[in-house]
């Protein structure tokens, strides 16, 4: 053995040449651990690593030497311990460090159960020998922080007398018992924490049993005020009914005239009937949603149209002058599939709602489209309701007390109703208001209602759309004909995307808004004029041409019905793209602009983009470039980095420092390797594209890229 006072080497060392080194090499790693603090249980498990790796060496490469030292590490210091051997090496070292090896000499588990006993470890193991690193992190404050106090530890060390082998023996059974008994004492704590938990499950259970049984019972007295409103409901209506009738006949005066008392008499008990008649109603309609037997009845309507119906239910609820009714035209909102009778009922009772509590200004309703979802908003000037109470008007009977409300008190019933139809329809409403100011009742559902299986299996063709060509929708359900459809368009900025019914297609027109619908008649057991007749006579679909193309002579027909052009099959390509380009030149052009100084490199990008619905216009020089950019402003810039006089960077970086054309995104477009340096100047460029790839590959590199910037997704 042999010590050294400091230097980055070991403080100690011992040779292993003999079987009783092993006992010395983990005595001294015991005691230095113990002399730098290390706690008396992680000693036992730094000696016992080392012990074993000791072992290996002198067993297997008949001997080596074990060196100890401190070293400072980032966070803390670390005592480190590292076995060397000039054996043959560790075979199977992956299966040895898994523990799935076993050796026919003994268990294998000397190298795996070391790894687990220190904080680090580490191997290293070939035909030259091995070195094992055993690392144990000292605790803050620990070990010999100057020359002085590591040389009074290596003092204090040579005083230290190695222990026989049976002295260690001794220390080893010591530390073993002492083990037991914390594994004991754990094993203890585990049996009554383990009794714990059993008692705390079987509270549990008891309470889950509980819940069950409370569940059950909601659930039995919710079927039962189900069944009986749903029974007493209908019971009501006969009546009532009869009354406003009756009440009806009489200030009709079909019996001969009243008198000013028994009008005013007979018009409080019709008002009061009528209010009781409402009430029945949301309460029946209540029930059904509880009891699951409301039916959606999904079709496609135009939001204009029932706003055309609101406009003429409601106005006469209008009771002053003072107050404005207003529906806003809804704009870019397709036609609908959904229940059309739940969103008007839904409609209805916000609307009402507003004029009851709203005395003088305006109640407006608008819609939009806010991606696959329609946003109906009903906006008043009224009472306005207070933050407390907005989520009170959602419950049931929930009413809140002011005067206004007073005077036109209702069921309490409506906005719940409302509530549960709108989640019915994969929907919800919310509310925004301020007391004084007024309130703005919203109403968020899908485009189309994808509940009934025979919706949802529907597929989406949108998905497949490539934002960076023109959509032509084919409603034709022979493969052969749209497979000739497809040929006919490649390599043109068009994409066929087909359906084979017409509810496809009325989906396809909602999410994809094409550029042209190309018709057959004649769908299997299905006829197309309904949806030609649709297609014309929607304010929102006429503007896109439908072309017929059918195995049969009805030119007269189509026309008639409003397509814009007809043809007997087989269709020549020249027809179907002619009309194709006469359809998208009725449509604005986006432009992209090709910046390089080489016309052999323009000629090659403008041909891979003359597949795209882009106009595409090139400039040879930096200068130009910026000039073109400010005064058009293009979808997009293909821009060359290494040009003669202004290069790309300084084109990117004029073009980024111009409020101008700061938003005009730019893509790198150049035939070399950039460097460090130059990535760092292109870090403006919304990507970076390679010259001289395959066509295919350099297409659809370019097609990624312009789709990735958001133009043209939605389809003009």
């Amino acid at each position: 053995m042999r010590s050294q006072p400091g230097g980055t080497g070991p403080i100690l060392t011992v040779a292993i040449r003999r079987e009783e080194d092993v006992v010395l090499a983990r005595q001294r790693a015991r005691q230095v651990a113990r002399l730098v603090g290390v706690a008396a249980s992680e000693q036992t498990r730094l000696a016992t690593a080392v012990s074993e790796i000791a072992r290996n060496a002198w067993k297997y490469a008949s001997g080596g030497k074990v060196e100890i030292a401190l070293e400072d590490g980032e966070e803390a210091s670390a005592l480190v311990v590292r076995v060397r051997d000039q054996g043959r090496g560790v075979k199977d070292l992956d299966a040895v460090l898994s523990g799935r090896y076993h050796s026919p000499t003994g268990m294998g588990l000397g190298i795996a159960g070391s790894r687990r006993l220190v904080d680090r470890f580490d191997i290293q193991s070939g035909p030259s020998g091995t070195t094992v690193t055993l690392v144990k992190d000292l605790p803050p404050g620990a070990g010999p922080a100057t020359p002085r106090e590591l040389a009074a530890l290596l003092d204090a060390l040579s005083r230290e007398r190695p222990h026989d082998a049976l002295e260690e023996l001794t220390t080893q059974n010591q530390e073993l018992l002492g083990a037991l008994d914390a594994l004991k004492e754990r094993e203890r704590q585990l049996v009554e924490l383990n009794r714990e938990l059993e008692d705390t499950n079987r509270g549990v259970v008891a309470l889950y049993a509980e819940l069950d049984e409370k569940a059950d019972y909601l659930r039995r007295a919710s079927e039962l005020k189900s069944r009986f409103l749903s029974n007493m409901s209908h019971e009501f209506r006969t009546p009532l009914n009869t009354v406003i009738s009756f009440c009806g006949l009489l200030l009709g005066e079909s019996d001969g005239p009243l008198n000013d008392e028994q009008r005013k008499q007979i018009g409080f008990a019709r008002r009061s009937a009528e209010g009781m008649l409402d009430l029945v109603n949301d309460l029946l309609d209540l029930a059904k949603v509880e009891a699951g037997k409301t039916t959606v009845r999904a079709a496609p309507f135009e939001v204009s149209e029932l706003f055309g119906a609101l406009r003429g239910m409601l106005r006469p609820l209008l009771a002053t002058t003072q107050l404005a009714l207003h529906f806003e035209d809804p704009v870019g909102l397709p036609a609908l599939y959904t229940d059309e009778g739940k969103i008007s009922q839904i409609l209805r009772n916000l609307i009402s709602n507003a004029l009851k509590f709203t005395e003088r200004g305006e109640v407006r309703i608008a819609a939009r489209r806010e991606g696959g979802r329609a946003i109906f908003s009903v906006s008043d000037t009224g009472i306005g309701i207070a933050p407390e109470d907005q989520e009170r008007i959602f419950q049931e009977y929930g009413q809140l007390d002011s005067p206004v409300q007073r005077r036109v008190r209702g069921t309490g019933l409506g906005l719940p109703l409302s509530r549960r139809l709108a989640e019915l329809l994969g929907g919800r409403i919310t509310l925004q208001s301020e007391p004084g100011v007024g309130s703005t009742f919203t109403l968020d559902v899908p485009l189309f209602y994808g509940g009934p299986p025979e919706i949802g299996a529907v597929p989406d063709i949108a998905a497949l759309h490539d934002p960076t060509r023109y959509p032509v929708l084919v409603v034709e359900d022979n493969p052969e004909t749209i497979f000739v459809y497809e040929k006919f368009t490649s390599g043109t900025p068009f994409q066929v995307l087909s359906v084979g019914t017409l509810l496809e297609a009325r989906r396809a027109v909602q999410r994809l808004r094409p550029v042209a619908v190309v018709l057959d008649v004649m769908l299997g057991a299905e006829t197309a004029w309904p949806l030609l007749s649709e297609l014309k006579g929607s304010a929102l679909t006429r503007g896109i041409p439908v072309y017929v193309v059918t195995m049969v002579e009805n030119r007269g027909k189509a026309k008639g019905l409003g397509a814009d052009d007809f043809a007997e099959k087989p269709l020549e390509r020249g027809w179907l793209l002619s009309r194709l380009e006469e359809a998208a030149g009725l449509l604005p052009r986006e432009e992209l602009l090709i910046v390089d100084d080489d016309e052999a490199s323009r000629y090659l990008l403008r041909s891979l983009l003359s597949e795209t619905r882009y106009a595409v216009v090139d400039v040879a020089s930096g200068e130009e470039a910026l000039r073109r950019v400010a005064e058009r402003r293009p979808a997009a810039v293909f821009l060359d980095w290494k040009m003669p006089g202004m290069d790309g960077g300084e084109v990117l970086a004029r073009l980024r420092a111009d409020p101008r054309t700061r938003d005009v995104p730019v893509l790198v477009y150049t035939g070399e390797e950039l460097g460090p340096e130059q990535r760092a100047r292109a870090a403006g460029a919304a990507a970076i594209l390679a010259k001289g790839r395959p066509r295919l590959s350099a297409l659809h590199e370019i097609r990624e890229a312009l789709a990735r910037l958001g133009r043209g997704v939605d389809p003009p």
